[in-house]
Order: C-alpha cells, then sequence, then structure tokens
C-alpha cells in the first residue's frame, strides 16, 4: 500500500498577531500528513515566539527565522527549497482550515490534468466571499472597468468586465479553471512550483500571487478554483499596524504586472499615464491611511 503524500503547509509571518497559533494549531489537525513550516519575517510581536512554544516539540513543525524581512515572496521560496511535501499549501497566517480542508484541495487537485495552482472560496469572518476568491489577469482595462464601477454592468456587456469574478453564488460556489485566484491560499504540486521558479522576488508584498498564476499559466499548467471549498480569512493580521507600508508596496506590485504582462504597457505615452495615475492614487489615500495608523496606535 502506498503512503499518503505530505503537503507542506508554508506560512510568512510578520508579525502576524495572536491569530497565528489558531491558524497552526488548525493546519496541524488536518486529516491528511502535513508538515508546517513557518516563514518569519523578523517578526517582534511575539506571534512566532507563541508557535514555537506551543508546537516547537511537534516534528512536523518548523520555524525558520530569516533575520528581516524579505517579503512575501522570498519568505516563501526560501522555506519551500526546504520543504519536504510533494504539495505546496502557502497559506495566509490568519486563514482557518478545517479538519478535512488539505484532504479535500488534494482531491481536487488530482482531479485536474497538468495543475498548476489550486485556490478556494476565501470568506470573511462574517461569512460573506472575499471579492479577490476568484479573478481575471488585473489588465489596465480591466481595473478601469472595476474603478469606475462599470463592471457591474458587465453581464450585459462583457467587454466591460472587471478584474474580481461576479460575487454571483453560481460563480463563488462553483469548481472550475480561473485566471487567477486569491492569494490567501494556494496549493501546488511542487513540482509546478519549481518549473517556474516559485515566486518573483521583485515584488515584495502583493501581486506576486497575480504573478505566479499568469506564469504558470504562460508554461502551460492550469490554475483552478474551488469554490465548493470554503476558507475563513481573518485578514490584515500583518498589515492593520502599517497600512502605509502595505499601501505603497500594493501599487508598487500593480505598476510591475502591468509592465510585465499588460500589452498596453509597450505604448509609451499610455504606460506613463498609468504610473501617473498609480501614484497620484496611492498619493491621494495617504491622509486616510495615517488617520488609520494614528487611530489604531491610540
Amino acid at each position: 500500500m502506498t503512503a499518503p503524500s505530505l503537503t507542506s503547509i508554508v506560512v510568512v509571518a510578520a508579525d502576524s498577531g495572536a491569530g497565528l497559533v489558531d491558524a497552526a494549531r488548525r493546519a496541524l489537525a488536518s486529516s491528511v500528513p502535513v508538515e508546517l513550516i513557518i516563514s518569519d519575517n523578523a517578526s517582534s510581536d511575539g506571534s512566532v515566539a507563541a508557535v514555537e512554544a506551543q508546537f516547537g516539540a511537534d516534528p512536523r513543525v518548523r520555524i525558520v527565522h530569516n533575520g528581516k524581512n524579505l517579503g512575501f515572496g522570498a519568505g516563501v521560496n526560501r522555506v519551500a527549497a526546504q520543504a519536504r511535501g510533494d504539495h505546496l499549501l502557502i497559506l495566509n497566517p490568519d486563514c482557518l482550515l478545517d479538519t478535512d480542508t488539505v484532504e479535500r484541495l488534494l482531491a481536487q487537485a488530482a482531479a485536474v490534468p497538468r495543475l498548476g495552482l489550486l485556490g478556494a472560496r476565501i470568506r470573511h469572518p462574517d461569512g460573506s466571499d472575499e471579492a479577490a476568491s476568484r479573478r481575471r489577469d488585473p489588465t489596465l482595462r480591466r481595473s478601469l472597468m472595476t474603478l469606475s464601477g462599470l463592471a457591474r454592468f458587465a453581464a450585459d456587456r462583457p467587454a466591460w468586465q472587471g478584474v474580481n469574478e461576479p460575487l454571483d453564488e453560481a460563480v463563488r460556489g462553483a469548481d472550475g479553471p480561473a485566471e487567477a485566484v486569491s492569494g490567501a491560499l494556494m496549493l501546488l504540486p511542487r513540482a509546478a512550483f519549481d518549473a517556474v521558479g516559485g515566486f518573483d522576488e521583485g515584488y515584495f508584498l502583493h501581486c506576486e500571487d497575480l504573478d505566479l498564476c499568469r506564469r504558470l499559466r504562460d508554461a502551460g499548467y492550469a490554475v483552478h478554483y474551488a469554490g465548493s471549498i470554503a476558507v475563513v480569512h481573518g485578514k490584515g493580521g500583518s498589515s492593520r499596524h502599517r497600512p502605509v507600508f502595505v499601501a505603497w508596496h500594493k501599487h508598487r506590485g500593480m505598476w510591475r504586472w502591468f509592465r510585465r504582462f499588460d500589452p498596453a504597457a509597450h505604448r509609451p505615452l499610455l504606460s506613463g499615464l498609468v504610473w501617473l495615475g498609480l501614484w497620484a492614487r496611492f498619493a491621494a489615500s495617504l491622509p486616510l491611511l495615517l488617520w488609520r495608523k494614528r487611530r489604531r496606535a491610540r
């Protein structure tokens, strides 16, 4: 009888908060063999130390201290090189797995020819769906449709499709191919991850998941969405106290994705306007971001 394969659950932690311990506990309670590898991007809030204290004696748990904040993609790549599993499950530190989540994901993955990446239906703690669970490539046209609100009318005008797939139950609950999925949970065969060289470390935070989905598809791998498998995402444990930092890298990531993959980027004038628009948007958001940061500090 063949022994069950091992799944390596990879979590990047950067001051991820108290929820990291619960996420680790839930991951280790999986009904199939797993190992948990935490890539610690210089956390100072005690969250990683708490995991070490509770689970340090468990041979399935490894914590890699990076010594500094490498960013998300580089943090994954560093520990993925040490993973022993046939699959990598890249998981946000505030995502809560059920006992059978990994088992169900593996079953779906096995049914998809040449699978590169499988995502799940990501939900807020109140049960509502995250809009980014199932996405399209964020081309300039689609981004403008989303930002302008015109994507709401895409059912009658397909050319107005936005970045996120519709939120109706027929789409959210269905399993099937997707252009991109949420980076909060991504299951990849180890061979596919290695074939494309893992994450592009030119992204620090945000959009590296979109980049990975695109590169896998370009390499002939399938990206799939498991709408029948829901996972709760606590959201924001490692970003609430540094909103400006997060917003900066989000806009930087958007610019990098645009330059790499959107044909519109080949038009110099349009490319320049996009660059100006992105950073004007960032600048316009600064007062609100700084106000929120100050309010949380009180």
